[in-house]
């Protein structure tokens, strides 16, 4: 296994500019090295020397000519798909997605799995194991050409060595418990490739910014559930010192009981279910009314003992009014806490995913109107509030583009 370091942030001037060069052709080309000049800022002798490191490394083939307006034709330069594929998984609220990439994002098999009702480390370990070892099994005439895998996965994920810390629910309180397997020393140990380890929101909001979104947007909020998200300041992810940063709740377990609110008080920041709480609200309802809980399950084929919010997004589309009012209940405390990081970050952009862009237009219309209610006016005039555009791919996407951008930067 080569020995790169994907967790670290440390990029020499060197690797920047690899990961700027690499990333201008996977967006841009084919494209002449004048052209990659121009655009970097750098003179076209040391692009051609970095181009030239690159043709080396199979990352980028010369092409056909461009049209000239006279004199020699330039030759033309584009990112080589075929000169690497990654290995992407990630969580959402209801799948497990792994993914084979190429070098330019582009799937080439996905498998998923039904994420676990209730997920323990043990669990969630080794249904991540399973997914990497199916997509080993379906790329064969890939494996020895795979370079890394990438994870993305809930919880504390620290930069520096990969470690996570775990949310654990105790009977109605969570406290963070270190995971017991070291995850990234598993995947590397089995599989004999590099392994990033990086937490889901993360992982989405890099995946949106790298793959998803239209380009120009540098400030970003991807809003993982309500309870954590994923920020893009001025083109950069930003982890925090330890790789912490984007938990958007405040919580201690002394004081759970007595920390129970309505929309809008000091509490509201308050841990949320992953889920906004959505299931219970529905199963409330339906405890109070027997008529609609019958039609809800012949709609769904559940029961109050095995209701999901696949089952809940099912029966929003059919207009079900319990499930609506559950739903734009939801929405609204969704947009009061996306109203705050709005008023601190002042983003450009707000991604709603992790499973939340099923819930279809009316929740998002719902969001809007409350982020709009509760920001300043100011900080809403320009800001866009989209779902996801790479929906349930986007922390498995998002993963494996970290795991490209680090092989941009230190070549393999």
């Amino acid at each position: 296994m080569h020995p790169i370091d994907f967790q670290s942030d440390n990029l020499s001037e060197k690797e920047r500019r690899n990961i700027d060069i690499l990333e201008l052709l996977r967006k841009r080309g084919p494209i002449s090295r004048p052209e990659i000049s121009k655009e970097i800022g750098i003179n076209v002798v040391t692009i051609s020397n970095y181009i030239d490191d690159f043709i080396k490394h199979n990352l980028v083939f010369e092409k056909e000519l461009d049209i000239s307006e006279g004199g020699r034709r330039p030759v033309l330069l584009d990112l080589n798909p075929q000169g690497g594929y990654i290995i992407g998984v990630g969580l959402n609220l209801m799948n497990m997605v792994g993914l084979l990439v190429d070098l330019k994002g582009n799937i080439i098999t996905k498998t998923q799995i039904a994420k676990p009702q209730k997920p323990s480390v043990k669990d969630i370990t080794e249904s991540l194991l399973q997914i990497i070892r199916e997509i080993f099994r379906r790329s064969k005439d890939y494996a020895a050409n795979i370079k890394g895998v990438g994870v993305g996965i809930a919880g504390l994920v620290n930069k520096q060595d990969g470690s996570i810390h775990w949310p654990q629910k105790m009977d109605h309180y969570y406290t963070y418990a270190s995971v017991d397997l070291p995850l990234k020393s598993l995947i590397e140990r089995e599989f004999n490739v590099p392994t990033l380890i990086e937490n889901d929101a993360t992982s989405a909001c890099f995946g949106e910014y790298w793959l998803g979104i239209e380009s120009g947007i540098r400030n970003l909020i991807y809003m993982f559930s309500g309870v954590g998200c994923g920020l893009l300041i001025n083109g950069q992810i930003y982890r925090g010192a330890q790789g912490y940063a984007g938990e958007v709740s405040i919580y201690n377990y002394k004081e759970q009981d007595a920390f129970n609110c309505e929309a809008g008080n000091s509490c509201f920041l308050k841990r949320w279910e992953m889920d906004l709480g959505i299931l219970d609200e529905v199963k409330a309802r339906l405890s109070q009314d027997k008529e609609a809980a019958a039609k809800f399950f012949k709609l769904t084929s559940s029961n109050m003992d095995n209701i999901d919010l696949k089952s809940v997004l099912i029966a929003s589309r059919t207009g079900d009014p319990v499930v609506l009012a559950a739903l734009d209940s939801a929405a609204k405390r969704l947009g009061i806490k996306i109203a705050h990081m709005v008023n601190l970050l002042n983003p450009e952009m707000v991604v709603l995913g992790g499973g939340l862009e099923e819930a279809g237009e009316g929740f998002l219309n719902k969001v809007t109107a409350t982020v709009k209610e509760w920001s300043f006016r100011e900080e809403t005039e320009d800001l866009k509030i989209v779902y996801s555009q790479l929906r349930e791919n986007a922390v498995a996407l998002g993963a494996a583009s970290l795991v490209m951008q680090r092989l941009f930067a230190q070549l393999w």
